[in-house]
C-alpha cells in the first residue's frame, strides 16, 4: 500500500460516521482510529468572595531605614558589584547612600537592571559575592 492510498483512507474516514477502520493486507497491518478520549465532567467548585483589601498606610518620604535593614534583590539574576570587572564597585562597606543611588546590578537574560538603594543610609555589609547568583527577595546588602 503506498502512503498516498493511506492518507486517501484518512480522507475518507474523516468524511464518514465511521470512527475505526482496520485493514490487513498479508503482512501489512493498518488501524485508523478517530475515537475522541472520553472527558469526564466534573462540578466546578463555587467561587468565593475575594477578602476586601487592607487600607493602605500612608507613604512617609524620606523614610529612614532601621538599624540593620537589608537590600533585596528585585529579580532572579546575576549580581555584580561592579559595571565591569576590574571597575570599582557601586557600594562597597561603609559608602554612604542616598535613596535611589544603584547599589549593584542584576543580569537577568541578557538584561542588566540596576538595584536603586531604597533609602538613605551606610552599607555595613555586602550579602552576594560578585558574580554569584542570587534569588528573588534575596538579601544583597545590609544598611545601618
Amino acid at each position: 500500500m503506498e502512503l498516498n492510498d493511506i492518507f486517501a483512507l484518512m480522507d475518507r474516514l474523516e468524511g464518514s460516521s465511521l470512527t475505526r477502520l482496520e485493514l490487513e493486507d498479508g503482512d501489512f497491518k493498518l488501524v485508523l482510529d478517530r475515537t475522541a478520549p472520553s472527558v469526564s465532567a466534573a462540578a466546578a467548585p463555587a467561587p468565593v468572595p475575594a477578602a476586601a483589601p487592607a487600607p493602605a498606610e500612608p507613604v512617609r518620604e524620606q523614610e529612614a531605614q532601621p538599624e540593620g535593614a537589608v537590600i533585596r534583590a528585585p529579580l532572579v539574576g546575576t549580581f555584580y558589584a561592579a559595571s565591569a570587572p576590574g571597575a570599582a564597585p557601586f557600594a562597597p562597606v561603609g559608602t554612604a547612600v542616598k535613596k535611589g543611588q544603584t547599589v549593584c546590578i542584576l543580569e537577568a537574560m541578557k538584561m542588566m537592571s540596576e538595584v536603586p538603594a531604597p533609602a538613605d543610609g551606610v552599607i555595613a555589609e555586602v550579602l552576594a559575592a560578585d558574580g554569584e547568583l542570587v534569588g528573588f527577595d534575596q538579601p544583597l546588602f545590609r544598611l545601618k
